[in-house]
């Protein structure tokens, strides 16, 4: 019985790793990032406020960076596993759950620390998330999980089918130079 090594992946350097999870972080970051940024200049134009300030941007993009850091954390923790029998839609669907129950406590503990820079009690500002509204952090949850879903039927398709094949299905071949 003869195997065949090119299946077989080769284990990864420390610096291959460290590569690897550097690649992760930036572009979940740059997807929460373009995602969070959007929510924000639409609630900014909801309220028309003018001009809409661009520290909200920044407070965005690093609540952005504290979200890929804790997506890879709870990945580390409970890591995505795809069973082939149930599909990735099936096999995923708790788990999108559980990264929405970790964005939902960032967005929490966010509330918290904004109410402790703004002087207020940090306690009372994690009540005060989401207007005090369980229908408004309902409403929320709702869309934090349509923007956590599809990172995770990604992450799904490259633990399926590899990453070359899964980013050559979504962007085509690359051009040869």
């Amino acid at each position: 019985m003869t195997i065949n090594t090119e299946t077989i992946p080769k284990p990864l350097s420390f610096k291959e790793k460290i590569v690897d999870e550097v690649k992760k972080a930036t572009a979940l970051f740059l997807y929460f990032g373009v995602w969070f940024c959007s929510l924000a200049f639409l609630g900014e134009t909801a309220l028309d406020i003018r001009p809409i300030p661009l520290s909200i941007f920044w407070f965005t993009l690093i609540k952005a960076a504290l979200c890929a850091k804790f997506m890879l954390v709870g990945q580390a923790i409970f890591p995505i596993k795809v069973n082939r029998q149930h599909g990735i839609v099936r096999s995923l669907f708790i788990e999108s759950l559980f990264y929405l129950v970790v964005v939902l406590a960032l967005n929490y503990f966010e509330a918290g620390l904004d109410g402790l820079i703004h002087g207020k009690n940090f306690f009372t500002s994690l009540a005060a998330f989401g207007q005090s509204n369980p229908l408004h952090v309902f409403a929320l949850a709702i869309v934090y999980w349509l923007i956590v879903w599809p990172y995770l039927i990604f992450a799904g398709f490259k633990l399926s089918l590899g990453t070359p094949a899964t980013l050559l299905i979504l962007f085509g071949p690359k051009k040869s130079s």
